[in-house]
């Protein structure tokens, strides 16, 4: 039976006006992205700064004040501490009232000045593995620095290989540049999900579903019914997002924004096609909602999102190639850091395209079956 655009089209007005009319649903439409990526941006990010530290200094020269107003100065480090023995650093430590503790030893500047090897202790709090990780390379940035610049001054000769690292693509290392462009995919995600996985599930609790079997409406007509105003609000938020990560955030967008929108487009309608699967398994809305969360967590665990699907176990790692959203976060951070263009991205966009007509069909025919 061909598909009728006049039932089509006087769907998406009911349902368009259902979605709109609700005073629950305007906020979870436009107001909730626009929370969520302001709360995702700010707090997932593994940036640390004002890492409260203690110092000893045995030497007690000019020189090893200047590595600890280096320190100071970076941004990094608040000194907030000075302990007169190792043993108060360790138990300032072991209290928690500090994070990391700098020894500078007797003899820092001599040797410094002579060109001889300088060892400075380092001891960091390791009960939290990435804070650790990060506090200690940053002090290893300002130690070799300091070093650096004391050994220009001085007009002396570096003995050692100098190590001149650039960054590309986020040099400031930056975690938002690469968190935030994740957060688009993870909310639209979350809201398609919320929008069409109580659907079908609703109109079978309401009892129009009944209605609609009788009518002249066929099962392809209203899936597209049901998943056309989503994908508009789908789209909407799409670009409020965007504004508000380049604007808001500072993310510069340095792809197109035209393939933007085209990947934006496909994994709505993945995300589309999975809420309606939902809804057509589900007899109940709690039941969705239930199902609902089952997938968005692991979809969003195995994304990339949180952590490098490179480091998860194989079997994790091939999981991961079903889930949509990971295609689509590499995208959004090419576009964004990479100014990536389809010519590179191509693969990303056919394996979307295929699981968005693919996930749109077992809808439709699983609709079919659940009202037959």
């Amino acid at each position: 039976m061909a598909v009728s655009v006049v039932r089509v089209r006087h769907l998406v007005r009911k349902e368009l006006k259902q979605l709109l009319r609700d005073p629950r649903s305007r906020p979870i439409l436009f107001v909730l992205p626009l929370v969520q990526l302001v709360l995702f941006g700010y707090a997932v990010n593994t940036d640390v700064r004002h890492i409260r530290t203690a110092a000893l200094d045995h030497d007690g020269t000019s020189a090893s004040r200047e590595l600890l107003e280096a320190f100071a100065a970076s941004g990094y480090f608040d000194i907030v501490e000075r302990p007169q023995r190792p043993s108060d650093i360790v138990r300032s430590l072991d209290r928690g009232r500090v994070m990391l503790g700098i020894e500078i030893p007797v003899g820092f500047a001599r040797d410094l000045d002579a060109g001889r090897g300088v060892s400075i202790q380092l001891l960091v709090d390791g009960s939290d593995s990435n804070t650790a990780t990060v506090a200690g390379g940053y002090a290893l940035g300002v130690v070799t620095a300091f070093t650096i610049q004391r050994s220009g001054e001085a007009g002396a000769a570096s003995r050692g290989l100098v190590l001149d690292a650039r960054a590309w693509f986020n040099p400031s290392f930056e975690s938002r540049m690469y968190n935030v462009p994740a957060v688009i995919g993870a909310l639209l995600m979350l809201i398609c999900l919320l929008l069409t996985s109580f659907s079908v599930v609703r109109e079978r609790e309401i009892g129009t579903l009944d209605q609609l079997r009788v009518s002249p409406i066929t099962s392809t007509e209203l899936i597209l019914g049901k998943t056309i105003p989503v994908m508009w609000v789908g789209v909407l938020d799409l670009a409020l997002i965007t504004v508000i990560a380049t604007t808001w955030f500072s993310v510069p967008l340095r792809g197109s924004l035209v393939v933007l929108a085209a990947g934006g487009f496909l994994f709505i309608l993945c995300g589309l096609s999975i809420g309606l699967l939902i809804s057509t398994v589900s007899r109940t809305q709690q039941e969705a909602f239930l199902t609902m969360y089952m997938v968005f967590l692991p979809a969003l665990i195995f994304s990339g999102f949180f952590f490098p699907i490179e480091s998860m176990p194989s079997i994790f790692q091939w999981i991961s190639y079903a889930n949509p959203m990971r295609y689509f976060l590499e995208i959004v951070r090419a576009l964004f850091l990479k100014g990536a263009g389809l010519a590179e991205l191509y693969p990303q966009f056919a394996v979307l395209a295929a699981m968005a007509v693919t996930g749109i069909g077992l809808a439709i025919r699983r609709f079919e079956r659940s009202v037959a």
